[in-house]
C-alpha cells in the first residue's frame, strides 16, 4: 500500500529541511512542491514578467519543463536541463513563487505532476495546500508552523552565516507579507486541514523538530 504524508505550513517553518530528514529516515521520497512553484516564478522573472499578472505568467508555461530529479541521493530541481536548486532560494524568487501560486493555471500545470508522484511512491510532500487540495486523502497530514519572529530569526542567522548583509526587521516584514498573501489568496489558501496534526517548532531547534516530527509520524503510521 502506498503511504502519502502531507506537510503544510507557512514560509520559513522548516518544512523542507525537516521533511528531507524524516523522509530519509523512513525511506520515503521527498517532494518539495514549493520548489516547483519557485521554479515557475524564477522562469517568469528571468523573462521579465510581472509575476502577479496571470496574463503575463500563463504564456510562460508553454513548453516549460520543470522536474524533480535525484542526483547522488539528493532531490534537485531542474528547469529544462539547468539545475536551479540554488537559484530558486533567492528572496525575490520566494515572493514570485507566492505570486504565481495564486494563478489557477499555474496550479493546474503543477497539480498533475505532484499527484502522479504521490500515486507511484511512498512520499512526504510539503507545501501550502497539500493536505487540503493536492493529497486530501493522505494517510497523515501535518501542519508545521512557528512564530513569524522565530522564522525570521532563523532566516537571519542562515543568511548571516553565508556572509550576507541582511536586516532582521526587513526579513520579518517579508515573512509576514508572505503569510498574509498565502493565507488570503482566493485559490487554495494556506490553512490547516481539519484532520491535520499541528506541530509548532517555535521553541525547538532543528534537531528537536526533526525528532518530534518523526515521533509524531511513527505514532500515526
Amino acid at each position: 500500500m502506498i503511504v502519502n504524508i502531507a506537510i503544510d505550513g507557512p514560509a520559513g517553518a522548516g518544512k523542507s529541511t525537516i521533511a528531507k530528514s524524516v523522509s530519509k529516515e523512513l525511506g520515503f521520497i521527498y517532494v518539495d512542491t514549493g520548489a516547483l512553484y519557485r521554479t515557475v516564478g524564477l522562469n517568469a522573472l528571468r523573462l521579465g514578467k510581472d509575476t502577479k499578472n496571470a496574463e503575463e505568467v500563463v504564456p510562460t508555461l508553454e513548453g516549460l519543463d520543470v522536474s524533480l530529479r535525484f542526483v547522488n541521493g539528493e532531490q534537485r530541481v531542474f528547469l529544462g536541463e539547468e539545475d536551479v536548486s540554488t537559484a530558486i532560494r533567492q528572496n525575490e524568487v520566494s515572493m514570485a513563487a507566492s505570486n504565481v501560486s495564486a494563478i489557477p493555471r499555474v496550479r493546474e500545470f503543477l497539480f498533475d505532476l505532484q499527484r502522479d508522484i504521490a500515486k507511484k511512491n511512498n512520499c512526504i510532500m510539503d507545501g501550502r495546500d497539500i493536505g487540503t487540495v493536492v493529497l486530501p486523502d493522505a494517510k497523515i497530514k501535518i501542519y508545521l508552523t512557528a512564530s513569524a519572529e522565530a522564522r525570521a530569526d532563523r532566516r537571519f542567522k542562515e543568511l548571516t552565516e553565508k556572509g550576507q548583509n541582511v536586516d532582521y526587521h526587513k526579513i520579518l516584514e517579508e515573512i509576514k507579507a508572505r503569510d498574509y498573501q498565502d493565507m488570503n489568496r482566493e485559490i487554495a489558501p494556506l490553512k490547516q486541514a481539519d484532520d491535520a496534526i499541528l506541530v509548532d517548532t517555535t521553541e525547538l531547534n532543528l534537531e528537536q523538530a526533526i525528532e518530534y516530527m518523526l515521533k509524531t509520524i511513527k505514532e500515526h503510521l
